[in-house]
């Protein structure tokens, strides 16, 4: 079972193991416990002569240990949700064996007048591994249809919080502003930036859950600073600095142009006297580092803010598509703010 990576707390809303009070988790768990007798009485048994006691038997025992842990584990469930992962884990296996050797106990109790042999510690320490097993398979379920919620959530987070600030007004009517004073005197850049602002609302729209490359993420990066340069002038420069050999690598969509947007609208937007903006991608060790740095006004405000809504957002959702392999990294300075992301090199060309 993979925690992870700092091992913190999880609020209970976010916590791996669903509400097992609810019913198509119980009833889930019913079905896969009952073919999972039926595959062990056929294992002992010839089809002609199908042991119906013994599956009968089999199924109430199962079903019961089932109904026990289910139970056990949705009363634990707020406790569980305010530890750590592991220490989640371990309590939830802790759980489930003490049922099992609690049931198979009671089990052989009962049936100790009915000349059924069950007391045996051979066949408890055989319970027990069995639940081991098939208790780590149910929890690996569950913590990967959570982190497989929490990346979709975390993608369509990043799509309407995208789509908002295409249609903030401080954005949408700047960029109107700036098309209408366009159209009389330089009607064409007026179209391009109409084109460009299209483009970006089409970005936003999209769903792509294999990825872009990092060229295309720059192309939108481009495209945004193309939009601001109209309104902001010769108060903003762009420095770019890209290595080649990273822009055929994979990134999730809508990773860079929100950190951008940050460098724009916190820091250059903020000074009178502008400022330059630089970008830088690499790779490193099988990695590929992009850096996003950018002026910052004295009295910054809110700003520390607004960045750090931004962080939290695309840091849930690399934690969720690799796990503790990528890295975003916020660097404050006295005259200026650098982000810098490290994601694993993994060129589309090779997925």
């Amino acid at each position: 079972m993979t925690g992870d990576s700092n091992g913190s707390a999880q609020a209970p809303g976010e916590f791996f193991i669903p509400d097992l009070c609810a019913t198509r988790p119980v009833l889930l768990m019913f079905i896969l416990s009952e073919l999972l007798v039926v595959v062990y009485v056929l294992g002992g048994s010839r089809l002609p002569s199908f042991d119906w006691g013994s599956f009968a038997l089999a199924s109430l025992f199962v079903q019961w240990i089932m109904l026990l842990c289910a139970g056990l584990l949705c009363a634990s469930r707020p406790l569980l949700a305010r530890l750590s992962l592991p220490v989640g884990v371990v309590l939830s296996f802790v759980i489930i064996l003490l049922v099992t050797a609690a049931s198979s106990l009671v089990a052989s109790l009962v049936l100790a007048d009915t000349g059924v042999a069950l007391l045996d510690g051979w066949w408890m320490l055989r319970n027990l591994l069995v639940a081991v097993v098939f208790g780590g398979i149910a929890l690996r379920y569950f913590y990967l249809q959570q982190q497989l919620r929490a990346r979709e959530q975390a993608e369509l987070n990043a799509r309407i919080e995208s789509l908002r600030s295409r249609i903030r007004p401080h954005f949408l009517f700047n960029t109107m502003n700036s098309i209408a004073s366009l159209i009389g005197t330089r009607p064409e850049q007026a179209e391009q930036a109409v084109e460009d602002l299209s483009e970006l609302f089409r970005a936003s729209l999209v769903e792509n859950d294999d990825g872009v490359t990092l060229a295309d993420e720059l192309h939108l990066c481009r495209l945004y600073l193309g939009i601001e340069q109209l309104r902001l002038g010769e108060r903003m420069q762009v420095n770019w600095d890209v290595d080649e050999a990273a822009l055929a690598c994979s990134l999730p969509s809508l990773l860079l142009q929100p950190l951008v947007e940050n460098a724009v609208y916190h820091g250059v937007a903020r000074l009178p006297e502008g400022g330059s903006i630089g970008i830088s991608a690499q790779c490193q060790d099988q990695s590929v580092r992009v850096e996003i740095e950018n002026p910052v006004p004295a009295a910054p405000g809110s700003s520390g803010n607004g960045h750090q809504i931004a962080l939290e957002n695309i840091r849930q959702r690399l934690d969720a598509i690799y796990g503790g392999a990528a890295d975003l990294e916020m660097i404050p300075g006295d005259d200026e703010h650098r982000v810098v992301l490290t994601v694993p090199m993994t060129p589309e060309s090779a997925a």
